[in-house]
């Protein structure tokens, strides 16, 4: 507090060389303390940020994925390479009776052989399955899209959910202290003959049932602290940071069937079917037969000469009717299929992000009502019972209805908040974050 008085700046005081010192280094100290101290604070709290990148950072499934992905591409390098060749090796014609048995020399006929083989697969097949395999491995990147925006939701979810369960604990212990001291006024007017001992019970049944329900609270609190916790770890139990803002989603209603159409699920199935046309293609290719050259060197006994023997092998695709055509009409038949998936799925998302969307715009409505209306007469109906109570013109039980009633409403804005944040989760992770795409206010 100052004074009327004029303000005069202090005189400066000189400090003696070691008492500079002592007086800078107790300042340094204390705000090392500080700076510790308020570091510590912020490592114990658990952001909504912090969470999502925590689960994204500890998360396995998105390194399998990624493993996935690495494995089809090195395929895709191997698949275009001509096959190893083959090392052949043996003897021929050798004699197993008469003079000449087991003779490795004697007779003209016996011959010790070694050879090469070589299969020339044709090059349109090799970059067929080439090509297959990196489908696949594009498909994996897909997949590792699709489990981060799965992991981005579930995270979310499971931070809300505990936000909320702590905030609905927290409103009930309120309530439990204002319904303690209804238990105080009960049995002061009880001894003072001013109310009856039925009053004070019925005060004391109400702090009982409040109780009750903040224990089952406590257990959906250490529920959703576990859930957390499986993805986040053991920052699941620290104390979670400001709520996220929920006000807006990253989907607009006019333009779903464009937004979705990169919905980390309808690209995987795209992917699918990407797959499956190759496959058609391999089956393609294959109407045409590779071919094989084989180069063998024959050794006889030193009286004959050696010799070589060259061979060129190809299959007879005398049935492609049956076979080969048949194998490609499979092929193209299972594209067809994942092509009908795709965009039967395509509309089963839209129609599902149009309902989301409609169901958050209307609990955001009654959130709305609630806080204008419900919320604002619930407590003036408690007040005024009270005040009536406390002026001798109305009973505790009607201040006790008052109070349970105005409780009620409380929570179902909390659970609603809850429903509408969870719902909000669902749309804002359809697609992860990372990916552009329109915001919707209502």
């Amino acid at each position: 507090m100052f004074s009327n008085s004029v303000w005069h700046a202090p005189r400066a005081v000189r400090l003696q060389p070691s008492q500079a010192t002592v007086h800078w280094q107790a300042i340094a100290l204390a705000l090392a303390i500080g700076t510790s101290a308020l570091g510590a604070h912020a490592q114990d709290i658990l952001t909504f940020e912090q969470a999502l990148r925590q689960a994204a950072e500890r998360s396995r499934g998105l390194v399998a994925q990624h493993a996935a992905a690495s494995s089809a591409r090195e395929m895709a390098v191997a698949a275009r390479q001509l096959p190893d060749p083959t090392l052949k090796a043996g003897v021929d014609n050798l004699p197993i009776n008469g003079s000449d048995q087991f003779s490795l020399t004697r007779d003209f006929m016996t011959m010790r052989s070694i050879g090469v083989m070589q299969e020339f697969t044709r090059e349109d097949k090799r970059e067929a399955r080439a090509a297959r395999l990196e489908r696949e491995a594009e498909a994996a990147d897909v997949g590792r899209t699709l489990a981060l925006a799965n992991l981005q939701r579930d995270t979310a979810i499971a931070w809300l959910d505990r936000y909320y369960q702590e905030r609905m604990r927290d409103l009930l212990i309120a309530q439990r202290e204002e319904a303690r001291l209804q238990i105080e006024a009960a049995d002061a007017a009880y001894r003072g003959g001013r109310g009856s001992q039925a009053d004070a019970f019925a005060a004391r049944s109400t702090v009982g049932q409040i109780e009750d329900r903040i224990a089952q609270v406590e257990r959906q609190v250490l529920t959703a602290k576990t859930q957390l916790a499986r993805w986040v770890g053991e920052a699941g139990s620290q104390s979670l940071g400001a709520l996220p803002n929920t006000d807006a989603v990253r989907l607009a209603p006019a333009d779903l069937d464009t937004q979705l159409a990169h919905h980390p699920q309808i690209a995987a199935m795209f992917k699918q079917e990407e797959m499956a046309l190759a496959d058609a293609d391999i089956a393609r290719t294959s109407k045409r037969a590779d071919w094989s050259v084989e180069l063998t060197y024959s050794q006889r006994g030193p009286s004959y000469s050696n010799m070589i023997s060259f061979n060129v092998s190809i299959p007879l695709q005398w049935d492609q009717k049956n076979r080969q055509d048949r194998e490609l009409g499979s092929k193209l038949a299972m594209a067809e299929r994942m092509r009908a998936e795709r965009e039967e799925a395509t509309r089963e998302h839209i129609a599902e992000a149009r309902m989301m969307l409609q169901e958050w715009q209307s609990n955001r409505e009654r959130q709305a009502r609630h806080d204008d209306s419900l919320i604002p007469l619930a407590s003036e109906r408690t007040r005024a019972t009270l005040a009536a109570y406390r002026g001798g013109t109305g009973t505790l039980m009607s201040v006790l209805d008052a109070r349970r009633n105005e409780i009620d409403i409380r929570m179902e804005r909390l659970r609603l908040e809850m429903d509408t944040a969870r719902l909000w989760a669902q749309l804002n992770y359809l697609i992860p974050v990372g990916h552009e795409v329109a915001t919707s206010r209502p």
